[in-house]
């Protein structure tokens, strides 16, 4: 095997096989593109996004990792989320989760987001 060189196992990988999934209608409100990536805390997506923040909670785009999803101005499409794994904790982001996300965690996310604002049908 020559230095660098990528050796791939035979067979076939299933990303995210045996989590929650579950599929969002989201439109962009705004007047500019919204990019999401893979690894993204999705109910901390972009404020010109509409969709239905709390089921989105604890919840990523369910896309190879290092993808990403375009949301045009205007334009309405319906992805589909997946938990996140791991230690299943949020940093950073936005700051409305930066938590565990138990049952306890997604509570306070929500009750985050409300009070930014962040539940209404669109922040412009």
């Amino acid at each position: 095997m020559k230095p660098g060189a990528i050796q791939v196992a035979k067979g076939t990988i299933t990303i995210n096989e045996g989590r929650k999934t579950l599929e969002v209608s989201v439109t962009n409100h705004g007047t500019r593109s919204v990019q999401v990536g893979s690894h993204f805390h999705f109910a901390e997506a972009n404020g010109a996004l509409s969709f239905n923040r709390e089921k989105a909670i604890g919840m990523r785009l369910d896309i190879p990792s290092g993808t990403s999803v375009r949301f045009e101005p205007g334009e309405e499409k319906t992805v589909t989320l997946v938990e996140i794994g791991g230690r299943k904790t949020v940093r950073g982001l936005n700051g409305m989760a930066d938590t565990y996300m138990d049952e306890r965690g997604k509570e306070k996310t929500l009750s985050n987001l409300k009070k930014a604002g962040w539940m209404e049908e669109a922040i412009r």
